[in-house]
């Protein structure tokens, strides 16, 4: 289903009523309506005799001879309208005879129950308050092509309940956490979106220009360098919920512009970002969903239990892989089990990421750490103390997919320039790639801290079993028609 650029029949005969509505002396698109209540308040609430004002879209009308009944929705429900010519006059039934499902109403009267038990509302006062000129499709449920219904998201709320629910849960899920964190003495702020350096992450970034000032910015790739600097300046515990992009490619799971909670904790590690990790989702899903165990696309969840498991660990018992190893130790053996490497000269870096997504834990009925990661996999994050090569990190992965990642903060000024330098070898201009100032802050110095990433739109993904991250973002980016 396409926009429509030319004027059809119905659009047409809209357009019609349109001017008859203007030929009544009435404005067809209005302004302020007061309102006693919204609809769900009325009918929750119910008794017969009350007086009522209510404002909505027409979403259905049946009528019968001079009495007609339409279908009233506002944001919270739904109640049926009784319209009669001679309870309203004549000129406001005239009105009522150029109405169309999809037309934003203002309506007063009683509420009276029908006969077979419906709550409803007998109106006396009828207002028209905007003209809906393009019909609503009546079979918008069944579309082959869902990028409409991600493309006309107005419609798709419009039309499916479900839909909404999903975006009040992501709203909520949002609340949840912001209070959840207040409480616990955290303090929410806000870091620059257009950065002079990229960093905090890998992903390529986007680019753009500020003209006043003639140099390149990035939007962010994420937030996390800003805020270990306000460690640094003597915050001790930081979030932010903050819009990352990468300018990468688009799939079930990946959005260009993307939303990320970022927490920092001053004298804390990755156990303790790994318990905050926990009681957090543990918290939110009791109090957004009201259970602890549920499904997500076929699989079941259970938040009753977490387990931890080796990355080392599973990439010696599978691949015979060990960090100690060359890169070229780790092709031959790849090679040995069948998995071709392209390229003569990857770096660790580049084939630990390749491997790496093999042994994503996709199985699990429960919440699954994957811990000891190597060190080239996060330049950001401390090693561990009895293992120089492997970090103190983990990725939480649920319903087999990644949510969160989380490590004990690197704060060693002269390890931090090291891991740039390291990480960014063969490429020309270090200067303007690395990030001076994030390690001249650590020379002032850091306290120990832990850090942890956790992205919203999959866990609004997990709990609401959504099986895209399209249906959980309002506006996600497509191709253009």
């Amino acid at each position: 289903m396409s926009i429509d650029h030319g004027e059809s029949d119905l659009i047409k005969q809209r357009r019609a009523k349109l001017e008859a509505i203007k030929s009544l002396g009435l404005y067809a698109y209005g302004g302020k309506f007061a309102t006693t209540s919204s609809i769900k308040e009325l009918t929750g609430n119910f008794a017969e005799g009350k007086s009522a004002a209510l404002a909505g879209r027409i979403m259905a009308c049946r009528e019968h001879g001079k009495a007609k009944f339409y279908d009233l929705k506002d944001a919270t429900g739904k109640i049926q309208l009784y319209v009669k010519s001679d309870v309203i006059g004549e000129n406001a039934f005239d009105l009522s005879n150029n109405l169309d499902i999809g037309d934003f109403v203002g309506v007063s009267g009683e509420t009276f129950t029908t006969r077979t038990k419906e709550p409803s509302l007998k109106v006396t006062k009828l207002e028209i308050l905007s003209k809906s000129l393009r019909p609503l499709p009546e079979k918008w449920h069944g579309l082959k092509d869902v990028e409409t219904r991600y493309r006309q998201r107005y419609v798709d709320l419009a039309m499916n309940d479900d839909v909404k629910k999903v975006f009040v849960t992501r709203s909520r899920t949002v609340s949840f956490i912001r209070s959840f964190l207040d409480n616990l003495g955290f303090l929410e702020v806000e870091t620059p979106m257009m950065q002079s350096i990229p960093g905090g992450a890998a992903g390529k970034p986007f680019r753009t220009h500020h003209e006043a000032l003639d140099m390149d910015l990035y939007l962010r790739i994420a937030p996390e360098l800003c805020l270990k600097r306000l460690l640094v300046g003597g915050f001790d515990k930081v979030y932010e919920i903050n819009r990352s992009f990468r300018n990468e490619g688009i799939s079930t799971r990946h959005n260009p512009e993307f939303t990320m909670l970022e927490v920092y904790e001053a004298y804390s590690d990755c156990a303790g970002m790994m318990k905050l990790t926990e009681s957090l989702i543990m918290h939110l899903a009791v109090n957004i969903i009201g259970k602890t165990s549920f499904e997500y696309q076929g699989k079941a969840v259970d938040l009753s239990k977490w387990e931890r498991i080796s990355f080392a660990l599973l990439m010696k018992e599978q691949f015979g892989i060990i960090p100690e190893e060359k890169p070229e130790e780790w092709v031959k053996k790849l090679k040995n089990k069948g998995i071709e490497i392209e390229g003569k000269e990857l770096s660790r870096t580049q084939i630990i990421n390749i491997v790496g997504e093999l042994i994503e834990p996709k199985a699990h009925n429960h919440p699954v750490f994957v811990v000891d990661m190597f060190k080239e996999m996060c330049p950001l994050a401390k090693t561990k103390r009895d293992n120089p090569l492997l970090t103190d990190r983990f990725e939480l992965y649920i319903g087999g997919m990644e949510i969160a990642n989380a490590y004990s903060e690197l704060n060693d000024p002269t390890e931090q320039a090291a891991r740039f330098e390291a990480d960014l070898e063969g490429v020309k201009d270090k200067k303007n790639k690395i990030d001076e100032d994030f390690v001249r802050a650590l020379e002032y110095g850091m306290p120990p801290a832990g850090g942890l990433g956790i992205g919203i739109d999959r866990l609004v993904m997990i709990l609401t079993n959504s099986p895209s991250i399209r249906d959980v973002i309002l506006f996600p980016q497509l191709r253009p028609e």
